[in-house]
């Protein structure tokens, strides 16, 4: 079993990887109206293994004796800009998560927790792999400025992206 602190802390963070489906199913949605069907699909696969890594913590809880108690999800933003403003966000976003998995680190060191140590470096790998998807998607954008003919290529390619 875990400390209180961090038996807390894990269930917060199911709340937040659920939000960030949440976001990323909001954008998908924003990318679906807005006729960019390989963006929409890269979001929703985003949307995907978020849930996934809920799943893990919620089920890392009861591997250790724990009892998830899941809280409401905020609503997340419904109206964005270009594509390159909300892969901006993307990138602010996943800099949050990155944030919030470090605290969960440090606070599973000061309790010497080790097995919480090792489950919790799989998404400190998994955070500088999305960090770094972001941004190469935000260079890209860079590079496509305001061309139509580059955005529907940039969407072809957004679109080959498979589900984990």
């Amino acid at each position: 079993m875990f400390s209180k602190p961090m038996h807390d802390a894990l269930n917060e963070q199911i709340n937040h990887e659920l939000y960030s489906a949440y976001l990323y199913l909001s954008m998908a949605a924003h990318f679906d109206a807005a006729n960019l069907p390989g963006f929409a699909n890269w979001m929703r696969v985003q949307y995907r293994e978020e849930t996934g890594h809920a799943m893990k913590f919620y089920g890392y809880i009861y591997d250790r004796g724990g009892v998830v108690t899941l809280k409401a999800i905020a609503q997340p933003p419904t109206k964005f800009r270009s594509p390159s403003e909300v892969f901006k966000q993307v990138l602010e976003h996943e800099k949050k998560v990155t944030s919030l998995i470090h605290d969960l680190y440090t606070l599973a060191v000061k309790d010497k927790d080790y097995a919480t140590q090792s489950m919790l470096q799989w998404f400190i790998n998994e955070q500088v792999e999305e960090e770094k998807n972001a941004t190469a998607i935000i260079e890209m954008l860079k590079m496509v400025g305001d061309s139509p003919v580059s955005l529907l290529m940039a969407d072809r390619q957004l679109g080959a992206r498979k589900g984990d």
